[in-house]
């Protein structure tokens, strides 16, 4: 019986396992989506989140936030012990810097829930249920379109679109 045992072992042996999770975390936080089974993605899922989260809790933000010296001190070094902790899982320089510095900054406010799991197909060949694990990102970023605002945006283009050709003729 498996109990009190989590984690999925996707027939793997650990270190394969462990190596194929960090080569999919590392490409998930550079590329922001990728496409996988929906057993690694909701696997991959507990991996970034965490990773998110302690990027979040020693954002340069929250370093610049100390109230005094000694505060900052502590603040900077628990930074570098979160880095250094990432180092294990994440394996890209290039990632490592976007998880703390655009990442960790850009949910500094949301309470979890970093990651959306869609689910699209069965894959050709074994059947396998594949998903698309991204990113999520704000909805305060994403300009708010009313439904009625819809067609006013569209006729607004149509007629920039007939503005512009009728002046290049």
């Amino acid at each position: 019986m498996r109990h009190r045992k989590s984690g999925r072992i996707l027939g793997r042996n650990s270190s394969h396992r462990n190596a194929m999770f960090r080569n999919m975390v590392t490409s998930l936080f550079v590329e922001e989506r990728i496409e996988t089974t929906a057993a690694k993605a909701k696997e991959l899922r507990r991996i970034a989140e965490r990773l998110i989260t302690s990027a979040k809790r020693n954002a340069q933000s929250v370093v610049a936030q100390a109230v005094n010296e000694n505060d900052k001190k502590v603040a900077e070094a628990s930074r570098v012990a979160a880095i250094r902790q990432a180092v294990k899982t994440v394996r890209s320089r290039e990632a490592l810097q976007k998880l703390f510095n655009v990442l960790s900054e850009r949910y500094i406010t949301r309470p979890g829930g970093y990651t959306r799991i869609i689910h699209t197909r069965r894959r050709l060949g074994d059947a396998a249920e594949m998903a698309i694990i991204e990113l999520v990102t704000d909805k305060a970023a994403e300009p708010v379109v009313e439904s009625d605002d819809v067609n006013a945006v569209a006729a607004e283009a149509a007629v920039a679109d007939k503005a512009e050709g009728t002046s290049a003729e």
